[in-house]
């Protein structure tokens, strides 16, 4: 769970994130959570630009039946661990130039292989250290990079993903080190 000083968020005096049922109760609300995403992953995701609208479209069609903030930024400071994620005032900042970015690199199209696993990284990891949502931003991450991969004609299979690997790989990515990264997409793309 994220971390705040005050988390707005939050039902007061516990961490429970707000939600549409007003669940106070963790695994309650993790039930609730699992079954409602799981639908929304069934169905095609938005289809859009590849920008920053498309982006907060997929968070929000993902977590929309879950929370009333699916989409919009965070307006909270969060932590992981000793990890500080962007502060929300430099937000819609950093998301206009991670995506301007994208959009710099043709989406990615035609990269080769090599590059192709870099960019995509780099893109990644920079996403990841923005985290513009208060929850959820793994898997809107992840959801977007398949939608990107099979646009630059890479599908990914992700029947290869390794939920924990995947995962050390973004926080050492976030640390500065995205070998590790790479070599996920890499597998991923391969």
């Amino acid at each position: 769970m994220y971390r705040t000083v005050v988390d707005p968020y939050c039902y007061r005096g516990t961490t429970v994130l707000k939600n549409r049922l007003g669940l106070r109760d963790q695994a309650d609300l993790d039930a609730f959570e699992a079954d409602a995403t799981a639908q929304r992953f069934s169905e095609p995701l938005p289809m859009g630009r590849f920008g920053v609208r498309h982006y907060r479209a997929i968070h929000r069609h993902i977590f929309g039946d879950v929370y009333r903030w699916a989409g919009c930024y965070r307006t909270a400071r969060i932590a992981k661990g000793a990890s500080m994620f962007c502060y929300p005032e430099h937000i819609a900042a950093e998301m206009t130039r991670i995506f301007d970015s994208l959009r710099d690199d043709a989406y990615l199209r035609g990269a080769p292989f090599d590059l192709f696993a870099v960019r995509s990284a780099r893109f990644l990891s920079e996403l990841n250290a923005v985290h513009p949502f208060r929850d959820g931003n793994g898997r809107a991450q992840l959801a977007f990079f398949a939608l990107l991969a099979d646009r630059a004609g890479r599908p990914p299979k992700l029947r290869r993903l390794k939920a924990e690997s995947f995962l050390a790989a973004m926080i050492e990515a976030f640390l500065g080190r995205e070998d590790k990264l790479v070599a996920e997409i890499e597998r991923l793309v391969s």
